[in-house]
């Protein structure tokens, strides 16, 4: 397995050079992680009763991407594309091997459209989330987001392992 999809984030840089580094280097871990994989195996579960899979993280990530940057800093109109009332885990439970291909794909559109978004704004800049009181930074957005990206790459690294034994940092 080939780091080609990670730059190391910058280790002398401004703020937002490091923050968008860091960023970048975990969206690229997880698609290192799922490099080269089936349909099959990216909606391969590693532990019973848990739905978690390599695109159903993939998923759930696009959500979040999407929830943070375009919904709430960009303040656009839209509904969720895989979470619903009648399945609020629908990134993980409803992942089909046969949409990996245009999961994948989707995940990427949305990242790029996540960077032309917070582009515009400066890191003292603020916004209000959806149903919640107070204000937000980006430069908190950015760090929740390398927070969440941190977490959930460490599931990936543990699935990817349990699929093909591949292991990395």
């Amino acid at each position: 397995m080939t780091t080609q999809f990670r730059v190391d984030p910058p280790t002398a840089a401004g703020e937002r050079e490091l923050l968008q580094g860091f960023l970048d280097f975990h969206r690229g871990t997880l698609l290192w992680k799922v490099s080269g994989l089936t349909g099959e195996q990216l909606v391969q579960r590693a532990v019973d009763p848990s739905s978690m899979s390599l695109i159903g993280l993939v998923r759930h990530l696009t959500e979040v991407e999407k929830y943070w940057f375009h919904r709430a800093l960009a303040q656009q109109p839209s509904e969720p594309k895989f979470w619903t009332a009648e399945h609020p885990d629908g990134d993980f439970d409803l992942a089909d091997p046969g949409q990996a291909d245009q999961d994948l794909e989707d995940y990427r559109q949305t990242v790029k459209t996540s960077d032309e978004l917070a582009a515009r704004y400066t890191l003292d800049d603020t916004f209000t989330r959806p149903n919640h009181e107070g204000d937000y930074s980006v430069r908190y957005l950015y760090i929740h987001m390398i927070e969440e990206y941190a977490r959930h790459n460490g599931h990936a690294d543990l699935l990817r392992e349990t699929i093909d034994g591949t292991t990395g940092e």
